[in-house]
């Protein structure tokens, strides 16, 4: 089958959207691992005035959590919680989110939505901003989960003396973690 032969979805036959969806699933859903490592690595260009670069800061993060017993599930979410920062800067944990959503909890993908506001906390009130923002959301059902993340880890990984994990201990849980059947998949 050869993948140059509609030129339109509205005329694509049977055997073209399923040679499409085996492209799919070969050049995207099977490589997302790898993306995402190349992403995180991407993140040691920058320090964001920090004594360590963000890649440094998500394996902290990472490393922390793991440490502390989180699940699996949570250890990931650590490690990708700010992957976004350097193609969306102003809503990084969206985009965090948005890539773990299909394979995490409502709970971790609403934590990793708002963890950029309840991290706020710790510098809203330099720049003239609420540092409370966050409270609006209490009673949310990820509230507490979200609190616990930034002040248990977040904002703590920023040692440049701290003893962090290696990206390539954090791979077999990424890879587990990825490896979920996504909700809305083209399997389902």
């Amino acid at each position: 089958m050869d993948s140059q032969t509609y030129t339109r979805l509205d005329t694509l036959t049977r055997e073209q959207c399923d040679f499409s969806f085996k492209c799919f699933e070969e050049e995207l859903v099977n490589n997302i691992p790898d993306r995402i490592i190349q992403s995180l690595l991407n993140l040691r260009n920058y320090h964001l005035g920090s004594q360590v670069n963000s890649l440094e800061h998500c394996l902290q993060t990472a490393t922390r959590a793991f440490r502390d017993g989180a699940d699996e599930e949570m250890v990931v979410c650590a490690l990708l919680h700010d992957i976004g920062e350097e193609l969306a800067p102003y809503n990084h944990g969206q985009m965090a989110a948005a890539i773990l959503r299909p394979y995490i909890s409502p709970e971790n993908a609403w934590m990793l939505e708002h963890h950029q506001l309840f991290q706020a906390y710790y510098y809203n009130h330099f720049i003239g901003r609420d540092r409370n923002e966050r409270d609006r959301f209490k009673g949310h059902p990820a509230f507490e989960r979200t609190l616990m993340f930034c002040e248990g880890w977040d904002q703590l990984s920023f040692d440049p003396n701290y003893d962090t994990m290696s990206l390539s201990d954090f791979r077999p849980m990424l890879e587990s973690v990825l490896s979920r059947e996504p909700y809305g998949s083209i399997k389902s």
